[in-house]
């Protein structure tokens, strides 16, 4: 596969392309499958469908890889936490964890719990050409801690933050089983047939650098090193959005660093790009406009052209892109880096 060879630094003919939400509202498929799924977890717990609109990108737009459809959530969903999707809100949990005591109310084995996620995962893989790569993923630990903590999105984090600074042994506590929980997680997404595992951490830039390192990247680096050490031909890609400026200690058993629009190329290319192949980052509003993507396509070619690299957006595609756009943004990757 041209993507797995990608991640493993190993000569392609071109550089392969796909986008963080790229199964998404801005494909009118997606969007038919979505209104008969009625919400968005039915949406997540329905193989089939779920299934469907993996696929719908690489059928549609051309990527070099599909990326499972799902949601980081659904790992504090299976833990017993009681989790709904509001409009205008976006995920809320009813039950945040804010206490030791709202610990026990955690239930064990939630990877095993999972089933509709790995069944996806099946019927993909029979679907999908055999020269693509199926995409697996997670939330970081302590992205999902903070959805777990605060209850829903924030701009302040000021509850999971108090914690850190009043209560950090209770937060490790919760980080520790959320971990566990998202090992084995991976490690059945991959039996079930996904050729390459990333993590989102989505709330990197929360946290101060001696934190995140505490809170975040640690557990990062010993989910990756789990996984390389049972399964070293799959490759991982750790996304932490937000941490440009972390970058002189970023370590670690991994394969590709994904970095985020804020991040210069070149600065990261500087920093990571003798150890890891580094994969970005087109600001995502770029695609709203076919020269601004050119622009961006090719000084992003020319920083990495002799560095091992993936081509995709610095976050996730946006809903109101055109598809004539994200198909140019591909076509245009694939042409532009054709060996």
């Amino acid at each position: 596969m041209i993507f797995v060879d990608a991640c493993f630094n190993k000569p392609t003919p071109y550089t392969p392309v796909w986008m963080m939400r790229q199964a998404g509202r801005y494909l009118p498929e997606y969007m038919a499958v979505r209104q008969k799924a009625g919400d968005f977890l039915t949406l997540c717990k329905n193989p089939e469908m779920a299934a469907e609109v993996t696929l719908q990108p690489v059928d549609i737009i051309g990527v070099d890889a599909a990326i499972l459809f799902s949601d980081i959530l659904v790992v504090p969903l299976e833990m017993g936490m009681d989790l709904t999707f509001q409009k205008g809100e976006g995920p809320v949990f009813s039950d945040p964890i804010r206490t030791a005591e709202d610990l026990k109310r955690l239930q064990p084995n939630a990877a095993d719990r999972l089933t509709y996620v790995y069944d996806t995962i099946k019927i993909i893989r029979e679907r999908l050409a055999e020269d693509k790569a199926l995409i697996g993923f997670t939330g970081a630990p302590w992205t999902l801690i903070t959805y777990m903590i605060e209850g829903r999105g924030t701009k302040t984090y000021n509850i999971v933050k108090k914690l850190i600074y009043t209560q950090p042994e209770l937060v490790h506590t919760l980080l520790r089983e959320v971990t566990e929980v998202v090992k084995l997680y991976l490690e059945k997404q991959i039996e079930a047939g996904v050729n390459v595992v990333q993590i989102f951490d989505s709330w990197a830039a929360a946290l101060e650098k001696p934190k995140y390192f505490e809170f975040s990247w640690n557990y990062m680096k010993e989910i990756a090193s789990y996984i390389k050490g049972k399964y070293p031909h799959i490759p991982i890609i750790m996304f932490p959005k937000g941490i440009g400026a972390f970058l002189d200690d970023i370590d670690g058993d991994f394969d590709v660093f994904g970095v985020d629009w804020g991040t210069p190329m070149a600065l990261a290319k500087e920093k990571l790009g003798d150890r890891y192949v580094l994969q970005g980052n087109m600001e995502p509003c770029r695609l709203y406009s076919k020269e601004a993507t050119k622009e961006c396509v090719t000084a992003i070619y020319e920083i990495m052209q002799n560095q091992g690299h993936i081509f995709n957006l610095g976050h996730g595609i946006l809903p109101d892109v055109p598809v004539e756009n994200a198909k140019y943004f591909v076509d245009l990757v694939h042409s532009i880096t054709k060996q």
